[in-house]
């Protein structure tokens, strides 16, 4: 099997994290984009991956991530949005700057991401486009309206997208992480009942599956949440 390669925008050390080291174990070459990319050093060395930092909410910017990801590595097989803005806030309090900044780093970046990889993945005829999504993305709560926002607005995307590039063999999938992701300040055990938080290995072992998902029988979303959560 040839090797394939990825893209991780928005990474962080928790759930982009365990995605890059799951794929670095299959073989995949990577590319890991953050705004700030010296907090990815160990990983990247980890990895093996390419670092990039960009400014996802900027055309420019994603034109040229791109245009490296085309001399590195050539179209990527799998492309995932992981990125987004947590503004929160009463609603008369909320500032109109801050909200317009909340939606470009999370629906217009995730646009700007998924259009750039479009392009190339339909010139190539396949590949994967994911994105990350939340409670947020289908339940809006009190003071959340700006994040909430942002997560309805990448499940449009992704649905419509779905809808449009899976006949163009392209497949688009929207993951909503419903519920707490373990972390440093989360170790899972020690508050509460085993395996209260969601397990970010297990989430990247989810994706790496719906990747590899025959066509015939493509996920366009799919909702992971801890078993202890309610419905």
């Amino acid at each position: 099997m040839a090797t394939q390669s990825a893209v991780i925008v928005g990474v962080g050390k928790g759930l982009s994290a365990s995605l890059a080291r799951r794929l670095a174990r299959e073989g995949y070459r990577l590319v890991l984009v953050a705004r700030n990319t010296d907090k990815l050093a160990d990983l990247v060395a980890e990895t093996g991956a390419i670092a990039h930092q960009a400014e996802t909410s900027d055309p420019a910017a994603i034109e040229r991530l791109f245009a490296m990801v085309d001399r590195e590595m050539g179209t990527p097989d799998l492309v995932v949005f992981n990125g987004g803005a947590r503004y929160r806030g009463a609603i008369e309090t909320l500032d109109p700057e801050e909200m317009l900044r909340a939606h470009m780093v999370t629906g217009h970046a995730a646009f700007l991401v998924a259009q750039a990889a479009a392009k190339r993945m339909l010139a190539a005829g396949r590949g994967s486009i994911f994105f990350t999504g939340a409670t947020a993305s289908v339940k809006s709560l009190p003071k959340s309206v700006p994040f909430a926002m942002g997560k309805f607005a990448i499940r449009a995307l992704a649905q419509g997208l779905a809808r449009e590039l899976a006949p163009r063999n392209i497949h688009v999938a929207h993951f909503v992480i419903d519920g707490g992701i373990a972390s440093s300040w989360a170790k899972g055990d020690d508050d509460g009942p085993p395996d209260k938080w969601l397990d970010p290995d297990a989430i990247a072992d989810t994706y790496l599956m719906i990747h590899r998902q025959h066509r015939s029988a493509w996920t366009w979303e799919i909702e992971l949440r801890p078993w202890v959560e309610s419905f």
